[in-house]
């Protein structure tokens, strides 16, 4: 195999791209040429603050989509369109910014029809975690006639497509963002209205407030989420994916047992394969979401990564960045 490019999280916790061959491959199953990667606010957290990194070197991307070169699992054959996401990609297995990826094929996901490689890493794990969001509400009895929903940091990766997402299934969805220039972005998303994250805080640990949001996707956590427990409707659930705004969150007992409302976690590292495809297949067909048709997207070399992780960390980040490889 001839040396190809991959952008490294070296020894001395920087950031370098570097030719790289087979031998440097990880172990793995399925081997892939890597059209496209994605990136996430959890490659920030790796690569700029060498968080959650698990060994060096490392060659971060918690996402990739690309084309099998081989494969010692008959599962996979050579020249099939895939994608991998989340598990230790990119955090304790090299990862999607490199031309060239080795990964188990446990983690392996065929590309469902009606989607491209690109399109694929412009959902990336954001899109897998919005549609395993919105699907979770869904199950636990969120139709769009109960009421209005709040997708909470909706400028971010998350936060967009899950905005795209429930508007086009008919939600009336509130975006919350601490960014006033983003109203105009956020309505062609499908936000019915835009309101500041500064009215969703909680400031005071109040346990309860007056109703408002018949369900939330919530990105964030830390006060943000306090406050969206406190203002659920009866039986109205929350899905909880991130933790930008932190990881503590103090509440009460009185949203859950006074009024039914639902906290659930969405965990898109360990999603059981087959609600993964499922998801996938989603995303493809009917939850097809209409940003894969808007210039809303930046794309970006390996070189421009780094400094891109270090505008998402500064919040400067809006909607999707692919990589191209």
């Amino acid at each position: 195999m001839e040396e190809f490019q991959a952008l490294v999280l070296e020894d001395d916790k920087q950031l370098h791209v570097r030719s790289r061959t087979e031998e440097d491959l990880p172990e793995g199953d399925v081997t892939i040429e890597v059209a496209y990667s994605s990136i996430n606010y959890k490659d920030a957290i790796v690569g700029n603050q060498n968080q959650i990194v698990q060994k060096y070197p490392l060659v971060p991307g918690i996402d990739l989509s690309g084309t099998v070169i081989e494969s010692d699992d008959p599962s996979f054959e050579k020249g099939q369109k895939v994608i991998v996401t989340s598990y230790d990609l990119g955090t304790g297995h090299d990862g999607g910014y490199s031309q060239i990826a080795r990964v188990p094929k446990e983690w392996v996901v065929p590309l469902p029809e009606n989607m491209t490689l690109k399109e694929a890493m412009i959902l990336g794990t954001a899109g897998l975690t919005a549609a395993l969001s919105i699907q979770r509400l869904e199950d636990n009895g969120l139709p769009p006639e109960q009421g209005e929903v709040l997708v909470a940091g909706a400028t971010g990766g998350v936060g967009s497509v899950a905005v795209n997402i429930l508007s086009g299934k008919g939600y009336s969805v509130t975006a919350a963002t601490g960014k006033d220039s983003e109203h105009d972005y956020l309505k062609k998303l499908g936000a019915s209205s835009v309101i500041h994250r500064d009215e969703i805080m909680d400031t005071d640990g109040t346990p309860t407030r007056k109703k408002r949001w018949a369900g939330a996707v919530d990105p964030v956590g830390g006060n943000t989420l306090q406050y969206i427990l406190s203002t659920l409707q009866n039986s109205g659930s929350v899905s909880t994916s991130g933790l930008v705004g932190g990881v503590q969150v103090s509440t009460t007992v009185l949203p859950f047992i006074g009024r039914g409302v639902n906290w659930l976690g969405i965990d898109s590292v360990t999603c059981p394969m087959p609600e993964r495809k499922k998801v996938w297949e989603k995303l493809a067909d009917e939850w097809k979401p209409s940003l894969l048709k808007e210039d809303i997207l930046n794309e970006v070399t390996l070189e421009e990564v780094p400094g891109v992780l270090e505008e998402i960390l500064q919040g400067n980040v809006r909607g999707r960045t692919i990589v191209k490889l």
